[in-house]
């Protein structure tokens, strides 16, 4: 039987093995993925497939992470997606600022485990829901 998609989610990543595997576990965990290799790709992608979720990854060929984001939040008007900026260069744990930091609240290291990637997401989305 299917279930009903949890949410839609973009991710955007050129490094292609780190996108499949990513994708592969929402998708697993009842998401319906789009995926993008670049900024300017995935800002089509947001445009096109509408996601509750997108996943950008900071260091981008053509459009980074943070132009991205920006761009984003800009198109989404007041129907803002939760926005998670993926960064290489920070150890440590995923993190959620009070205000958007370069172009995202929250900032999860690639280095973090896909499937806790997930619950967050899935932690954000519940959030969501219940404040709107």
């Amino acid at each position: 039987l299917m279930q009903t998609p949890r949410a839609k989610i973009l991710i955007i990543d050129d490094d292609a093995l780190f996108q499949k595997v990513l994708s592969d576990v929402f998708r697993d965990n009842n998401f319906v993925v789009v995926t993008a290799d670049d900024g300017l790709e995935g800002i089509k992608a947001f445009l096109d497939e509408a996601p509750e979720v997108v996943i950008a990854d900071l260091v981008m060929p053509k459009l980074g992470g943070v132009s991205t984001c920006l761009e984003i939040t800009r198109l989404a008007g007041d129907s803002s997606p939760v926005l998670i900026l993926l960064t290489s260069m920070f150890r440590g744990a995923p993190h959620e600022h009070e205000a958007p930091e370069m172009g995202a609240r929250v900032h999860i290291p690639k280095s973090t485990n896909p499937l806790d990637i997930v619950i967050i997401v899935e932690q954000l989305l519940d959030r969501k829901k219940y404040q709107s």
